[in-house]
């Protein structure tokens, strides 16, 4: 493909993740009425430490492929036959690791379940070179369908065996499943020949590049786990089961659009990465959009966590609403933030990336034994709120000033407006809220009129609905020219 607009590739990125979304939603209420809380706590508890190792797998390596424009077919397969020695030693690890995690937690049946999640990371590994490969040649269109036929038939695996009584099982057998069916769908996708010897030299291009993105992913992994390690450890695995539930939806928003724009970022931008003025110009555009959705998002989020965690997942779910009404807080901070990593790794500023993520990870880990210290998942959900509020600070402040060399106060001010949409939105549905409507489905649907008026009141108050415009009739992106993202 050599012609590509974030536009377009946004188009087909949200088709198949609006597809890919509704059925994992489906799925998982479907699920949360077959399995118990304490089910899927067992399962939370060592999805921490797949995510753990397979940091570990990806080391950059995916991301560097995409950003470095100078690697040859050779590198690629020198990078790929690397993998697969890592991937087989990794799937060891794991397996073994497993063995004194079951006596850390007191459960024998981690050590079954490492066993059989030790295949989910192999597979895992070996899909990183290809998935970067595609992204790189900006084939979209061939993810979306991959992505979709994937989710369908792992959903469809995953119920049947829930159905069958297989418990935790379900879900551990739902990931292996995912990992072989999208090597399999990438060995047919993308032409690589692996080799018993490779040349280091493949490697040692991208090692700076790598070297710091892994870093940011190891200390990036502690703020983005350290609640569940702890939570499993110190209030059980079902308090862990309450509290993941509520943070999976609250994921959900996010990976809806960021899920969209963030691997369309980095191939597109990266091809402009020394044009820092014009990349900032039309990077703002995306986090305008990035902002106002995750604003509406928020606030319809909060004021109906009630309705939402009943209707989704049932009464047995109830303690959960707490946790997402706070967790929701967080989605317009972390919609906005979760795009700076891809315009950090477009420029090749990877050791910026880990510098913020450093701190931002600091900042978070502070917060969640704060909450922990207070045994109460709710405190511990309000406090990673904070956290993540102060991350967007943060991470901003440094990616305009010193990533992009621009004016951080002029970037706030373009924020401005977006705060005053969110007063608008909030006071109306503070005001609706007050007014009880008898059914959960008329209940939720008055706040989401509400909430949507409100929204596009604010939008007209604050003059942003011209602009909301421009950004769906924007010029397209094209590699190789100047450009407009087309948003």
């Amino acid at each position: 493909m050599t012609e590509m607009s974030i536009k377009k590739a946004a188009v087909i990125n949200l088709s198949s993740r609006y597809i890919s979304v509704a059925i994992q939603i489906l799925f998982t209420s479907i699920l949360a009425r077959i399995l118990t809380p304490d089910d899927f706590g067992v399962v939370a508890v060592i999805t921490v430490f797949t995510t753990f190792f397979m940091m570990f797998a990806d080391m950059g390596l995916g991301a560097a492929i995409i950003q470095n424009k100078s690697l040859s077919n050779q590198d690629i397969n020198n990078i790929f036959s690397f993998t697969v020695y890592l991937a087989i030693a990794l799937s060891i690890l794991f397996s073994l690791f497993s063995i004194p995690l079951s006596h850390i937690y007191s459960n024998h049946v981690y050590i079954s379940i490492g066993a059989i999640l030790s295949l989910s990371l192999f597979f895992d590994t070996l899909n990183i070179v290809p998935n970067a490969i595609l992204l790189k040649n900006k084939r979209f269109f061939s993810l979306g369908i991959r992505t979709i036929v994937i989710s369908i038939l792992g959903a469809v695996l995953t119920i049947i065996l829930a159905f069958l009584d297989f418990r935790y099982y379900a879900i551990v057998y739902n990931s292996v499943f995912i990992a072989l069916i999208t090597f399999i769908w990438n060995v047919i996708s993308v032409p690589l020949k692996p080799s018993i010897k490779f040349n280091t030299s493949s490697i040692k291009k991208i090692k700076d590049f790598s070297m710091f993105q892994f870093s940011f992913n190891f200390v990036n992994y502690f703020s983005r786990n350290l609640d569940n390690l702890l939570i499993g450890r110190y209030l059980g695995s079902a308090a862990l089961g309450y509290y993941d539930k509520g943070y999976r939806l609250m994921l959900y928003p996010l990976s809806m659009l960021t899920g969209v724009i963030n691997p369309i970022l980095l191939p597109i931008l990266s091809d402009f990465q020394d044009n820092k003025k014009y990349i900032f110009k039309q990077y703002m555009k995306v986090v305008k959009l990035l902002s106002l959705v995750g604003a509406f998002i928020t606030i319809f989020c909060f004021f109906s966590a009630r309705e939402i965690i009943l209707i989704m997942f049932g009464k047995e779910w109830l303690s959960t609403v707490t946790v997402f009404k706070f967790l929701a807080l967080s989605v317009w901070p972390q919609m906005i933030t979760s795009s700076t990593g891809a315009v950090f790794q477009s420029l090749g500023y990877t050791k910026l990336l880990f510098k913020t993520g450093l701190i931002n990870s600091l900042i978070t880990i502070i917060a969640i034994t704060i909450g922990i210290l207070y045994k109460d998942i709710s405190v511990v959900a309000m406090n990673v709120t904070i956290a993540y509020m102060l991350h967007f600070f943060i991470a901003y402040y440094v990616l305009v000033k010193y990533g992009l060399e621009n004016n951080y106060l002029e970037f706030i001010k373009k924020m401005i407006p977006d705060f005053i949409v969110v007063l608008i939105t909030s006071v109306a549905l503070f005001i609706a809220t007050l007014v009880q409507i008898d059914g959960l489905i008329f209940s939720i649907l008055y706040k989401g009129t509400i909430c949507l008026t409100a929204f596009t009141l604010g939008l007209f108050v604050t003059k942003q609905h011209t602009m909301v415009l421009h950004l769906v009739r924007g010029k397209k992106l094209r590699s190789g020219k100047q450009f407009d993202i087309g948003l």
